[in-house]
């Protein structure tokens, strides 16, 4: 499983945003500027929310690969198939979980390396999501 130490929100970085950019034909470039606030915009809850670095590749499917940042949300209730930040017996790890009627299945989501099996999740295991996947900040 990944290790991961969160990272509380405790400042907001700010920066200028200039505007749009297309992805298709160039276009002459728009004198827009407006404010950005990333913590204002990724963060919706700052006293719940963590940052972690992902360690490992067993998400990559998922598009979280290894040396990205993701924004965990522990106000967020958990659903069927979502992406969290699981504690089972004693370890953290990121999964997909999908819900069962005896539990929880925790889901690799990179089915070209096949090191990666799911969790299953019963009564007998110490478990507890501890947040919700709400953004994946890439690394370039």
């Amino acid at each position: 499983m990944e290790k991961f130490e969160p990272h509380p929100i405790n400042s907001s970085f700010e920066g200028e945003m200039l505007g749009q950019i297309k992805a298709g034909f160039p276009s002459p470039a728009e004198n827009v500027h407006e404010k950005l606030d990333l913590v204002k915009l990724l963060v919706r809850h700052s006293a719940s929310t963590f940052f972690f670095r992902v360690d490992g590749v067993s998400m990559v499917d998922a598009d979280m690969d290894e040396g990205d940042i993701l924004i965990v949300d522990r106000s967020v209730d958990p659903w069927n198939g979502c992406k969290a930040v699981c504690f089972i017996d004693g370890e953290y790890t990121v999964k997909k979980v999908e819900f069962t009627e005896g539990g929880a299945l925790l889901v690799p989501c990179n089915e070209h390396n096949t090191k990666y099996k799911p969790i299953p999740v019963g009564p007998d295991n110490s478990f507890l999501i501890w947040g919700i996947v709400t953004w994946v900040i890439k690394k370039a």
